[in-house]
């Protein structure tokens, strides 16, 4: 049996309101929609389904609101393996709501109302020391208030507990925060608001990756939709690619990656191993519609693995 490192994850939950549509509005425009659905989201959710469905022994530091959907959502992450003890419900709050547009393409344009992901506090956090200590790996984005992110990774790095940051919404950080990450997992976008180099080829995702490392992160991943990822360690990049499908859309898929990725490296996966990975659960994720449901199982990222080689 393989063995695994324990992960806490800190995040936000949303229910996610999706309509596919042949093109986005542009403002002014009305555009008939082609199909409508409710599905479970929200960056911190979907990282931590992505690792408990991969197969990691995950807690998830989180809130809901006094509301029927929430309640459902923290059931459900319960039947993924998600231990729950650690999600508050936030009372007079409404769980956090994402309104996402999907056009032909597979492309998503999403609003966010924060909800009870407001209320993640420091103090929430401060409450939740002791499961972020015991952790091996602490796994965060940036839909939670910024200074319980700071809390968060502070607790971690005193306990030597491994902060790895997926810096998403793009928000530029400051060098205090990003000098107690060890692992940063942005986007093109992302890569480009932290550091201000253009990053759509590899010379500037090994530029983008330089100006991160300066900031104190030994290791720098950066995600390049179908072209890949760009791995950078100890000043030395390469670019691992990623799996040729045909995308239904893309939402939810860097959150598979960064779920899978971190499950693989508490299996002592090498972190080449462990991108390659990343990339089959994400591949599977985008060839599926909606965040959570998207998300593949352990088994079935195997199963695609074994295709593919």
């Amino acid at each position: 049996m393989t063995k695994r490192g324990k992960l806490a994850v800190l995040g936000s939950i949303n229910a996610d309101h999706i309509l596919n549509l042949a093109q986005f509005p542009r403002p002014g425009e009305t555009v008939i929609g082609k199909q409508y659905e409710v599905a479970y989201g929200g960056k911190g959710a979907n990282q931590a389904v992505a690792a408990g469905r991969a197969g990691a022994d995950v807690t998830f530091v989180a809130c809901i609101g006094s509301d029927d959907i929430g309640r459902q959502m923290r059931q459900q992450f319960n039947r993924d393996g998600i231990n729950v003890t650690t999600i508050e419900e936030v009372e007079g709050e409404a769980t956090g709501v994402a309104l996402i547009y999907v056009n032909k393409e597979g492309e998503n344009i999403i609003g966010i109302y924060a909800g009870a992901n407001g209320a993640l506090t420091p103090e929430r956090v401060q409450k939740q020391w002791q499961i972020i200590a015991q952790a091996d790996a602490l796994l965060m984005q940036l839909e939670s208030p910024i200074e319980s992110v700071q809390l968060a990774a502070e607790i971690a790095v005193k306990n030597r507990c491994k902060v790895i940051l997926n810096p998403a919404p793009a928000a530029k950080l400051s060098d205090k925060l990003l000098a107690l990450v060890d692992i940063i997992t942005p986007n093109e976008t992302e890569a480009q608001t932290l550091t201000g180099i253009d990053v759509s080829d590899d010379n500037g995702a090994a530029l983008a990756a330089a100006a991160l490392h300066k900031k104190g992160i030994a290791t720098v991943i950066i995600t390049l939709g179908n072209r890949g990822a760009w791995l950078s360690e100890g000043g030395k990049g390469k670019k691992i690619a990623g799996f040729k499908v045909s995308a239904v859309d893309t939402i939810a898929a860097g959150d598979t990656f960064n779920g899978a990725l971190i499950t693989a490296l508490l299996e002592a996966q090498p972190l080449d191993e462990a991108i390659i990975f990343a990339h089959a659960a994400a591949a599977i994720a985008v060839t599926r519609s909606g965040a959570q449901p998207s998300v593949p199982r352990r088994e079935e990222i195997d199963r695609f693995l074994q295709q593919q080689r």
